[in-house]
């Protein structure tokens, strides 16, 4: 089998990441704060064994060579569009460069366990689901696993709202494919979140 694992992240520009975290620490330690966030997932993500890591950004044209080599990582831009029509773009390019299962995640769950992160790919590698969702509290998903390209999960999604989680299942099951679900877990959004990011991590030794 082979694993490609996509990390979508933004370049962490001041005022134009976590803006609602934002709203409460200001856009200064709001982007720092996302900044670690970045190297702490992506630190996460290069200890998982078989698996090939591949962020896209959210960047101009020229930052790109900038954050590859800042946060040491084959980056990629991603495409224009809606976030939807970026992630469907993300993995067609995967798949088609022969990668037999492929899972998306975001940048804003520094403490995201990696058993997770290889149980969605066991879901769809071993046929127990076609697609595997990791649900967050608020109605998105953290995770989104597949064993082949699946375009109708990003079409006509509500995103940024509390129904897309479900919403994309509806998607998965009116287009015939099973179904699988991860625990639960909390990215980052807002001071609450990182408070109790801050909770559940303290004496662990994560930088966020």
């Amino acid at each position: 089998m082979s694993r490609g694992l996509i990390v979508f992240a933004r370049d962490p520009i001041p005022g134009r990441v976590k803006t609602r975290l934002a709203a409460t620490v200001g856009d200064v330690v709001a982007a720092r704060l996302y900044e670690t966030m970045i190297r702490d997932v992506l630190q996460t993500a290069h200890r998982l064994d078989g698996v090939a890591v591949h962020v896209f950004w959210d960047c101009q044209e020229r930052a790109l060579a900038r954050l590859a080599e800042s946060f040491c990582c084959c980056s990629r831009r991603q495409t224009t569009g809606t976030l939807g029509e970026r992630m469907a773009s993300a993995f067609a390019e995967l798949f088609a460069e022969g990668y037999t299962a492929c899972c998306i995640i975001g940048s804003d769950a520094p403490d995201l366990p990696p058993s997770y992160i290889h149980d969605g790919f066991h879901l769809v590698e071993s046929a127990i689901a076609q697609v595997a969702f990791g649900p967050c509290p608020d109605g998105g998903y953290y995770l989104l696993a597949m064993g082949e390209p699946h375009p109708e999960l990003f079409s006509g999604i509500p995103w940024g709202t509390d129904y897309v989680l479900k919403q994309s299942r509806d998607a998965a099951c009116h287009a015939g494919l099973t179904v699988a679900l991860l625990p639960e877990w909390q990215d980052i959004d807002t001071l609450a979140d990182f408070q109790a990011f801050q909770q559940r991590t303290e004496g662990k030794g994560t930088r966020s």
